[in-house]
């Protein structure tokens, strides 16, 4: 079964990741990020979205389902 709240969670962390610069990743600090947050990192990586489990860079998977998050985001915004 789809767990709705998980799935906002590893949205808001595809939405952190600079498209526009691969060469920036993001870092998700375990002592400092809520538990949901380090769940979801671990379920992107789990997933073949990114390279860390704690954030990294996005695998090529990853830059695209990036992408379709943030232009959901950009649709709902407008």
């Amino acid at each position: 079964m789809i767990n709705i709240n998980e799935i906002m969670e590893e949205i808001k962390l595809l939405n952190q990741f600079d498209l526009e610069s691969m060469s920036t990743g993001i870092k998700i600090h375990a002592h400092q990020a809520s538990k949901e947050t380090v769940a979801a990192a671990k379920r992107l990586f789990d997933k073949g979205l990114t390279d860390h489990v704690d954030g990294g860079y996005l695998t090529e998977r990853g830059i695209i389902a990036a992408n379709h998050a943030q232009s959901l985001i950009r649709l709902l915004s407008n």
